[in-house]
């Protein structure tokens, strides 16, 4: 099997998979609880929750666990309306994942405008756009660390200037889903984020959203939890979080090397595939290197993909959530309704070998070659 569908979801880790079956086999107790049982939890949790927010340098009141990056979304968007004192607008990027426009289409239901920032020809958000479209009525700007489809890194602490300086009081949210384990990310260019635990090779079900202490936000669900996950209540996952832990220590270790190797496979497949002549490469220089969109122009991208599957070879089409719908990062790219119903996602790990991009590269040529001859689609 030749795994290239990373960005999707990566494949647990042995050492967390180790840390959660310990952390459910050791610790049975209720972290909220006062017996013996319940303090060896409370300890393992606290313990857990130290090195996640040392490695994001940032403080544990700031630090909410959810089910995963949607929900964080979620929490982050709806439990900000409270604190919006009556203003309506919302500005988001062109590059989101769809659960963002989800709630977006949701929010407009409830009378709140929604308006999208434009993009430069290489992905990276219009300064002037984001400048003129900031108006009195904003309370809250999301654009995305890392797009899903094409790895279009956004500049956020420079974006984070630009919101601040124009209106200080807006709220500046950014889903790093693509980002956290594959590039240096700083929170504290955001007031908000979110993540899931298993793009870095952790488990299902678990991810986080950050506030900064300077955010209010009205809780989605209430509960009795008093010093812990406040945004969040309930009985903490405890295996999940320990292991969400380990994920993310290991993902942030030798981060430089890693995406140095990704690069060369990257570049390696480029090299190949840029030699078709009616293939599109649909990258940018801001584009990161774990994610390679192209578009096949004349191949139907599901038909693609279950083709590749035959030799167990698994890529993805856009993202995993938007299956069988136009790219709509590659029109706001690109403008090219062709380019944008043919692309796959080609996205790469340290863990991919130089070996298996050979293998794909070859699988891909005869698989290519084959539908072209019986007429694409």
């Amino acid at each position: 099997m030749i795994y290239l569908d990373y960005s999707a979801t990566t494949p647990i880790s042995y050492d967390v998979l180790d840390s959660y079956n310990k952390a459910s086999k050791d610790y049975i107790g209720n972290p909220n609880s006062i017996h013996a049982l319940g303090i060896k939890a409370k300890e393992l949790l606290n313990s857990a929750i130290l090195q996640m927010t040392n490695l994001l340098n940032i403080d544990k009141e700031e630090l909410t666990f959810t089910s995963g990056a949607t929900e964080a979304n979620n929490m982050a968007f709806k439990g900000i309306l409270k604190y919006a004192n009556d203003k309506k607008s919302i500005l988001v990027s062109k590059l989101e994942h769809p659960s963002i426009y989800k709630i977006c289409d949701y929010l407009e239901t409830k009378g709140y405008h929604i308006d999208y920032v434009e993009n430069d020809e290489n992905g990276k958000i219009d300064f002037d756009d984001l400048k003129k479209k900031i108006n009195e009525d904003t309370f809250l700007v999301s654009i995305c660390a890392v797009n899903s489809e094409m790895g279009i890194r956004q500049p956020l602490k420079t974006i984070r200037q630009i919101i601040k300086k124009e209106n200080p009081n807006i709220v500046f949210h950014s889903d790093i889903t693509q980002a956290l384990g594959k590039v240096n990310v700083n929170l504290h260019d955001v007031d908000l984020a979110s993540a899931s635990a298993h793009k870095i090779y952790g488990p299902k079900g678990i991810g986080f959203l950050y506030t900064s202490k300077k955010v209010r936000l009205e809780p989605l669900i209430h509960g009795s939890s008093k010093d812990f996950n406040y945004y969040n209540p309930g009985t903490p996952p405890l295996p999940l979080i320990v292991a969400f832990s380990k994920a993310l220590r290991i993902a942030l270790t030798d981060l430089d090397q890693k995406e140095n190797f990704i690069k060369k496979l990257n570049d390696k497949i480029i090299k190949k595939l840029a030699t078709y002549p009616k293939i599109k490469i649909n990258q940018t220089c801001y584009s990161i290197p774990h994610i390679l969109n192209v578009s096949l122009i004349d191949i139907k991208s599901e038909t693609f993909v279950h083709a590749l599957e035959e030799d167990e070879i698994y890529i993805g089409t856009k993202t995993a959530c938007s299956k069988g719908e136009m790219s709509s990062t590659i029109m706001a790219l690109y403008n090219d309704k062709k380019r944008a119903q043919t692309t796959i996602r080609i996205s790469l790990s340290h863990l991919t070998t130089v070996d298996e991009v050979n293998k794909f590269l070859k699988a891909f040529d005869l698989k290519y070659q084959k539908l072209i001859s019986l007429g694409g689609d």
